[in-house]
């Protein structure tokens, strides 16, 4: 037998023997000896995967066995009931029109944070469970020391749905600050994150610890390509819940969050990645490692954290914050700042913000919708001044609102109150009305659609993939209120909601073939397509990188056609890097029914 083979089997021996002692029959043993056994089983976990990794798989060990107090038997029937209900809902809801959902799987992880990668791989990453039961608080938040911890996972839609869909792509391992500075994967949840020009993704600061949880001043890249995570120097100050931006230039925008004091300290400190002077990474192998960020000369002293950040086609910065007289716009040229009119509705809870399509130029214009469970209303800043849109069915705020590739928009997930659903907080049963989505389409009127399975409130999220399916995960509580095996490793489910367009009968678009290289702005290029008679639209649209329903990196555009010839159609990119930041982009062909194709990804911007 190989070393390999070898390790492999005294690994599986051991994670065998740990599923052992977390069932019920361990369960009923002296506490002693569980206690002695479970030592023994970290002990030889620790020989093969080392003393951090062991340490996690005996939390989890731990967790698991005191799930007495909320039973599988609680989160099966839950389960099965969400299951029934949303059939029921369903039934008078036609996929032509509003489209449907089709699957529901587990996932290894909870998705408080995701990324649409140009791989094709989403990346989820959050925090390891440190509770079981859904009445209490599921996340290491106060938590000081190694269960303080980030875990990360990839996700390969075309391996399936399965566990070997899943892979870990742990954090990097670090000292925290917090008096025991105990080696653990870094707890970068509740942190900021945008795309790089080069695919890669920044994410920036994550969560100390502590009563109410503080700033880390971490900083990363997570590299796609080589599916790796690195670290860059920290920032000048802690952040717990910033927001980013990629703007024009590609560089990185960052601001707000919770300062290293603790809860009820937002720093006003506005930093920028790279720092000013250094390169901007461009190409696949330009790995920020070590890269130091610096210091805007203008500050943003949002009172509330998570505002929604923008770069609209004029070049600028807006910052759109929770409280109504926090609207503001930054020229990330000159380092200034100036006031926006103040937004026409009072303080916004998490809900969502979008920058709406504008045809063949960047947009120019915000819609703010969601985050007051009172006001249905949706809210436009355009022009400098803001307008009141039509309203939504009902008010709700944890919810997430998409720009699908033929234009119109989706809202799915959210909630009365952070984790109350209609029915008390922290209660698993939930208001039918929050899992119903919501569709607007190009004139701008909203509609009601299916219900997904579950409630998805705080910490939800959901993206555009590729293929144009839309991906709906996060929600810690409910995940764990309606997980199907409790003991297992896999923690979260994802639902999977396919739009209209894709149940409209007939043959999809076809694009067979983009150009492999970098495209400028302003350039013609062809794409071959063995339906080209057929095309009518191409759209670019932006990957999704989102948590806290902020959303800073949405974007879509049209692009001029050209003309078609045979197999090729004739296109040409959006004018200015201000209309559309460097970087990857899903290319989609329409047909005049607004079917879209399955994307390929296209690099934009040349240097």
């Amino acid at each position: 037998m190989s070393p390999a083979a070898h390790r492999s089997g005294v690994l599986a021996a051991a994670l065998a023997a740990a599923v052992f002692l977390s069932a019920p029959a361990a369960a009923a043993a002296p506490a002693h000896d569980g206690a002695d056994a479970d030592a023994g089983v970290t002990a030889a976990e620790a020989a093969l995967i080392g003393e951090e990794h062991a340490l996690a798989h005996a939390e989890r060990r731990r967790a698991a066995r005191g799930a007495g107090g909320y039973p599988q038997a609680t989160r099966t029937a839950s389960l099965a009931a969400l299951a029934a209900s949303q059939a029921r809902a369903n039934r008078a809801v036609r996929p032509a029109e509003s489209g449907r959902f089709t699957e529901f799987f587990p996932s290894p992880d909870f998705g408080v944070h995701l990324a649409q990668l140009p791989t094709g791989k989403v990346l989820l990453f959050s925090f390891e469970r440190v509770e079981t039961d859904p009445t209490k608080e599921t996340g290491p938040t106060d938590r000081i020391g190694p269960t303080n911890a980030g875990r990360a996972f990839l996700w390969d839609p075309a391996r399936g749905t399965g566990a070997r869909a899943f892979k870990e792509v742990r954090p990097p391992t670090v000292l925290m600050p917090d008096g025991t500075y105990v080696p653990r994967p870094a707890p970068f949840f509740c942190a900021g994150h945008a795309f790089l020009p080069n695919g890669m993704l920044a994410v920036f600061g994550g969560n100390t610890g502590g009563k109410g949880g503080s700033g880390a001043k971490l900083s990363f890249v997570f590299d796609p390509w080589t599916e790796h995570w690195y670290r860059n120097r920290d920032m000048s100050v802690g952040r717990w819940y910033p927001s980013a931006v990629t703007g024009a230039d590609g560089r990185q925008i960052v601001m707000s969050g919770q300062s290293e004091r603790g809860t009820g300290t937002p720093t006003p400190v506005v930093e920028r990645f790279p720092a000013k002077g250094l390169p901007v990474p461009w190409r696949p192998f330009d790995i920020p490692l070590d890269v130091a960020v610096d210091r805007f000369r203008a500050d943003a002293p949002f009172r509330n954290d998570y505002p929604h950040l923008f770069s609209l086609r004029d070049g600028m910065i807006y910052g759109l914050g929770r409280d109504a007289d926090q609207q503001w716009l930054f020229d990330p040229v000159k380092e200034t700042r100036r006031d926006l009119p103040r937004r026409p509705a009072d303080f916004r809870g998490y809900g969502s913000a979008v920058p709406l399509p504008a045809g063949l130029r960047g947009p120019d214009s915000v819609l703010v919708l969601g985050g007051d469970p009172h006001d249905p209303n949706t809210y436009r800043l355009s022009g400098g001044r803001w307008t009141t849109e039509r309203p939504r069915a009902f008010g709700r705020t944890q919810d997430d609102t998409l720009i699908l590739p033929d234009a119109t928009l989706l809202t799915v997930n959210g909630a009365l109150s952070t984790r109350d659903y209609g029915n008390g907080p922290f209660n698993p049963k939930a208001d039918l009305k929050y899992r119903r989505t919501e569709l607007r389409d190009a004139a701008g009127h909203w509609r009601l659609g299916p219900a997904q399975r579950l409630p998805r409130g705080y910490h939800s999220n959901a993206l555009v993939m590729p293929d144009g399916r839309v991906m709906v995960t996060g929600d810690e509580l409910q995940q764990i209120a309606n997980d199907p095996d409790i003991a297992d490793s896999m923690d979260g489910s994802i639902e999977i909601y396919e739009p209209a367009y894709l149940h409209r009968g007939g043959t999809r678009p076809a694009l067979d073939r983009v150009p492999r290289g970098e495209l400028a702005h302003g350039a013609a290029f062809e794409v071959h397509s063995s339906t080209a008679a057929a095309v009518r639209r191409a759209v670019l649209l932006a990957p999704t990188t989102v948590t806290h329903a902020v959303n800073t990196s949405q974007r879509h555009l049209e692009l001029a056609l050209t003309g078609v010839r045979g197999d090729t159609v004739g296109l040409r990119t959006p004018a200015t890097a201000a209309d559309a930041p460097p970087g990857y982009y899903m290319l989609f062909l329409l047909d005049a029914r607004g079917v879209p194709s399955k994307a390929e990804w296209v690099k934009l911007g040349h240097r």
